[in-house]
């Protein structure tokens, strides 16, 4: 779920609010949606990191995951390339 928020809020302030910056001259945008993604992409961090822990995942699985923050998009790949199949741990 936090994947889905902060990858989502990193292509708003890509897509939305940069151009509203610099062709609008509305900076405000940059300043409200940036800050929520930058929460966005601590908690997304932190989560990743516990669920690497948690599940015991190998050095490049919790690599590609982190990497996947900074890309744009990058969280919505990687739920549907590597963690779709992760079991969910209920029983």
């Amino acid at each position: 779920m936090i994947g889905f928020w902060e990858g989502l809020s990193f292509l708003v302030l890509l897509g939305i609010a940069m151009p509203l910056k610099y062709f609008a001259g509305w900076p405000l945008a940059v300043r409200v949606v940036g800050m929520a993604h930058g929460v966005l992409f601590m908690l997304y961090l932190w989560a990743a990191i516990q669920v690497a822990i948690d599940r015991n995942w190998p050095w490049r699985r919790t690599a590609l995951v982190l990497l996947a923050s900074v890309l744009p998009a990058g969280p919505f790949v990687i739920e549907a390339k590597v963690l779709r199949n992760e079991p969910d741990g209920a029983e």
